[in-house]
Protein backbone atom coordinates (compact mmCIF):
# COMPACT_ATOMS: atom_id res chain seq x y z
CA UNK A 1 0.00 0.00 0.00
CA UNK A 2 1.28 3.68 -1.03
CA UNK A 3 -0.42 6.37 0.93
CA UNK A 4 2.45 8.55 -0.73
CA UNK A 5 1.19 7.67 -4.42
CA UNK A 6 -2.55 7.81 -3.31
CA UNK A 7 -2.12 11.09 -1.85
CA UNK A 8 0.42 12.26 -5.20
CA UNK A 9 -2.73 11.18 -7.49
CA UNK A 10 -5.65 12.99 -5.32
CA UNK A 11 -2.87 16.04 -4.84
CA UNK A 12 -1.85 16.30 -8.49
CA UNK A 13 -5.66 15.80 -10.16
CA UNK A 14 -7.36 18.30 -7.68
CA UNK A 15 -4.69 20.82 -8.61
CA UNK A 16 -6.20 20.75 -12.25
CA UNK A 17 -9.33 21.43 -13.29
CA UNK A 18 -9.22 19.34 -16.65
CA UNK A 19 -8.09 16.25 -14.48
CA UNK A 20 -10.75 16.98 -12.27
CA UNK A 21 -13.56 16.91 -15.15
CA UNK A 22 -11.91 13.59 -16.61
CA UNK A 23 -11.06 11.78 -13.73
CA UNK A 24 -15.01 12.42 -12.69
CA UNK A 25 -15.79 11.72 -16.49
CA UNK A 26 -13.89 8.69 -16.79
CA UNK A 27 -12.22 7.42 -13.64
CA UNK A 28 -10.96 4.49 -14.77
CA UNK A 29 -8.89 5.45 -17.88
CA UNK A 30 -8.04 8.82 -15.85
CA UNK A 31 -6.24 6.62 -13.39
CA UNK A 32 -4.38 4.12 -16.24
CA UNK A 33 -3.30 7.13 -17.60
CA UNK A 34 -2.06 8.80 -14.52
CA UNK A 35 -0.06 5.70 -13.51
CA UNK A 36 1.42 5.19 -16.67
CA UNK A 37 2.51 8.77 -17.17
CA UNK A 38 3.04 10.79 -13.62
CA UNK A 39 3.09 8.49 -11.13
CA UNK A 40 6.74 8.35 -11.27
CA UNK A 41 7.06 11.42 -12.34
CA UNK A 42 9.36 13.49 -9.38
CA UNK A 43 7.08 16.63 -8.74
CA UNK A 44 8.81 19.98 -9.01
CA UNK A 45 11.56 18.76 -11.13
CA UNK A 46 12.35 18.61 -14.91
CA UNK A 47 10.06 16.26 -16.62
CA UNK A 48 13.18 13.98 -17.01
CA UNK A 49 13.27 13.56 -13.66
CA UNK A 50 11.57 9.81 -12.92
CA UNK A 51 11.65 7.50 -10.56
CA UNK A 52 10.94 3.39 -11.38
CA UNK A 53 9.18 1.42 -9.04
CA UNK A 54 5.99 3.58 -7.99
CA UNK A 55 2.48 2.11 -8.77
CA UNK A 56 -0.75 0.99 -7.28
CA UNK A 57 -1.77 -1.99 -5.84
CA UNK A 58 -4.99 -3.50 -7.20
CA UNK A 59 -7.12 -2.47 -4.47
CA UNK A 60 -6.23 1.07 -4.41
CA UNK A 61 -6.60 1.53 -8.63
CA UNK A 62 -9.83 -0.27 -7.76
CA UNK A 63 -10.82 2.54 -5.25
CA UNK A 64 -9.79 4.98 -7.52
CA UNK A 65 -11.83 4.14 -10.47
CA UNK A 66 -15.09 3.48 -8.61
CA UNK A 67 -14.69 7.13 -6.35
CA UNK A 68 -14.71 5.31 -3.07
CA UNK A 69 -13.81 7.63 -0.82
CA UNK A 70 -14.34 6.07 2.09
CA UNK A 71 -12.31 2.81 1.02
CA UNK A 72 -9.30 5.43 0.40
CA UNK A 73 -9.61 6.87 4.26
CA UNK A 74 -9.19 3.27 5.22
CA UNK A 75 -5.97 3.17 3.48
CA UNK A 76 -4.99 6.27 4.98
CA UNK A 77 -5.28 8.48 1.80
CA UNK A 78 -5.46 12.00 3.52
CA UNK A 79 -8.63 13.11 4.27
CA UNK A 80 -8.50 16.76 3.14
CA UNK A 81 -7.01 15.50 0.08
CA UNK A 82 -9.78 13.10 -1.03
CA UNK A 83 -12.35 16.28 0.35
CA UNK A 84 -11.12 18.73 -1.59
CA UNK A 85 -10.94 16.75 -4.83
CA UNK A 86 -14.10 14.95 -4.30
CA UNK A 87 -15.74 18.39 -3.74
CA UNK A 88 -14.40 19.88 -6.99
CA UNK A 89 -16.14 16.41 -8.78
CA UNK A 90 -19.58 16.54 -7.08
CA UNK A 91 -20.62 19.22 -5.17
CA UNK A 92 -22.25 20.67 -8.30
CA UNK A 93 -24.95 17.35 -7.76
CA UNK A 94 -25.56 18.62 -4.72
CA UNK A 95 -27.72 21.61 -2.89
CA UNK A 96 -25.86 23.65 -0.28
CA UNK A 97 -23.36 21.65 1.49
CA UNK A 98 -24.97 18.70 0.09
CA UNK A 99 -21.38 16.46 -0.95
CA UNK A 100 -20.02 17.54 2.38
CA UNK A 101 -23.02 16.28 4.63
CA UNK A 102 -22.77 12.94 2.18
CA UNK A 103 -18.94 12.58 2.31
CA UNK A 104 -19.57 12.91 6.41
CA UNK A 105 -22.11 10.01 6.29
CA UNK A 106 -20.63 7.96 4.30
CA UNK A 107 -17.45 8.37 6.77
CA UNK A 108 -19.67 8.47 9.80
CA UNK A 109 -18.85 4.85 10.67
CA UNK A 110 -15.27 5.58 11.40
CA UNK A 111 -13.95 5.79 14.85
CA UNK A 112 -11.08 7.08 16.63
CA UNK A 113 -8.03 6.33 16.01
CA UNK A 114 -8.36 7.24 12.48
CA UNK A 115 -6.15 5.34 10.01
CA UNK A 116 -2.67 6.31 10.19
CA UNK A 117 -2.20 9.26 7.26
CA UNK A 118 1.45 9.30 7.61
CA UNK A 119 3.31 8.77 4.29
Amino acid sequence: MSKYLLNKFLYTVDRDQDLVERYREDPAGTVAWWEDEHANRILNCVVDERSTWLSFEEAEREALRSHDYPALFAMGAHPFLTLTLFIAMFERDHEGLGFQLEYARRLAHEALPYPDIST
